[in-house]
């Protein structure tokens, strides 16, 4: 059976689209306005959705996503409390839902506790950025029996034998990361991306989504032209929604993202 993410990817794929994935902070500023903008995400084109649990110590994360984990942990956001949200969120929000998280907060829950709870909250994947790739090897079976797809990531320095490693383990799709860095905006992308995602691609199935960098609708295309099937968007998302009415700025900055990837 195939999971969510896989079909929704498959599906896109068949329609010659690429996925719109939109990252928010859970909890910032509060978990009601993260529920109200998850559901306008959804009203306005997004294909799936990584959702961020805030994490005192963010460190593949720059200072827009961390700024919004502060505030969201300063709100009392907390695990249970995320999970409870994506919870109460079933028969409302269909898109796939991939949680974002580090290493401590799920080895503290213990792997497959966490995993299980995040299945049954309604989560489709998990994403742990800091997770050696051993270690991401001994949890992808865990997570896959509990339901979830464990989405690694590639980095543009990793060496060709590794990246093999990382897109045979990874599930659901792998994550590109665009740039030597943390997340954050930037002005334009590197193009050795687009040899990066052909190189993954020629790995296996598994499809690939482009993060970390994508500021806007053109560097959005561009990720979309070069070959990726999904183009993640957090920084730029997470700025506007701090800057203006959260769930309003959320559904008009991802209508703009839509409306370019499908032209």
């Amino acid at each position: 059976m195939k999971s969510a993410i896989s079909s929704c990817f498959e599906r896109l794929r068949a329609e010659g689209r690429c996925a719109l994935m939109p990252f928010l902070t859970a909890g910032d500023p509060n978990l009601a306005t993260t529920r109200a903008a998850l559901l306008a995400l959804q009203e306005a084109g997004a294909d799936l959705v990584e959702l961020g649990i805030p994490y005192s110590d963010p460190l593949a994360d720059g200072p827009v996503i961390q700024a919004a984990a502060g505030r969201a942990l300063a709100a009392g956001t907390t695990l249970a409390g995320v999970l409870e949200l994506l919870s109460s969120l079933k028969g409302e929000l269909e898109l796939p839902v991939v949680l974002f998280t580090y290493s401590n907060p799920l080895l503290n829950c213990g792997m497959e506790s966490f995993c299980q709870q995040a299945a049954a909250a309604g989560a489709a994947g998990l994403l742990v950025p800091d997770l050696p790739l051993e270690e991401a090897e001994r949890l992808s079976p865990i997570a896959a029996a509990a339901g979830l797809d464990l989405v690694l990531l590639v980095a543009p320095t990793t060496p060709p034998q590794r990246m093999a490693r990382i897109v045979a383990a990874s599930r659901g799709f792998t994550y590109l990361v665009s740039v030597t860095g943390v997340t954050g905006e930037r002005s334009q992308m590197e193009t050795r991306v687009a040899g990066l995602v052909q190189q993954i691609k020629a790995l296996g199935p598994t499809p690939v989504a482009v993060g970390f960098g994508i500021s806007g609708v053109e560097q959005a295309v561009q990720v979309r032209d070069w070959g990726a099937d999904g183009a993640i968007v957090g920084s730029a998302l997470v700025k506007r929604m701090a800057l203006a009415e959260p769930v309003a700025a959320a559904q008009q900055f991802c209508s703009e993202l839509r409306t370019a990837l499908d032209s």
